[in-house]
């Protein structure tokens, strides 16, 4: 195939693959909680990118590549009933006490998957903030993968950690 027929064919596919991308659209979740401790507490807790073993979800994270809390890093969590996701991190800023990471690869019903969390503080405490912006996967989802579905799966997801993260911290 010539290099003038490749490019007709790459835009041709993507004149028809635009279609079912734009009707899936941009989803976003943001959960946040209030925990009565320091920001420097909090995120001496979470700020470690190949550990979130404060997630009861969590059985272990392991770092795969690169350099922990480093733009590039490469860490697998995998959940207690043994699924894996595969996160790479895209921005670390300790100062401001917040790191942003993507999905590789997961079993979740989600597409480009982009992550943040965040301490912040608070009147008494911390203020933390975890939110993402994602795609359905599929085109055609199965029961309780739609729209709705995808957003309760990651909603569960942040709220189950800062529920335990707030019960932690504030037991102690």
């Amino acid at each position: 195939m010539s290099y003038r027929n490749t490019i007709v064919a790459a835009v041709l596919a993507a004149a028809v693959a635009t279609p079912a991308l734009a009707a899936r659209p941009e989803l976003k979740v943001k959960e946040q909680i209030d925990i009565a401790a320091p920001p420097a507490k909090v995120w001496e807790v979470v700020s470690s990118f190949d550990n979130l073993g404060w997630h009861p979800a969590v059985g272990g994270t392991t770092l795969d590549k690169g350099k922990n809390n480093t733009k590039g890093a490469v860490r697998t969590v995998t959940t207690k009933d043994g699924a894996k996701l595969v996160e790479e991190l895209v921005a670390y800023k300790a100062a401001a006490h917040s790191y942003t990471y993507r999905i590789i690869d997961s079993p979740l019903p989600v597409s480009g998957y982009v992550s943040t969390l965040t301490v912040k503080p608070a009147k008494g405490g911390s203020h933390v903030e975890w939110s993402s912006t994602f795609r359905r996967k599929d085109e055609k989802p199965a029961e309780g993968a739609d729209d709705a579905g995808a957003r309760k799966a990651v909603s569960g997801i942040y709220t189950s950690g800062l529920d335990a993260l707030k019960k932690q911290l504030e037991a102690h």
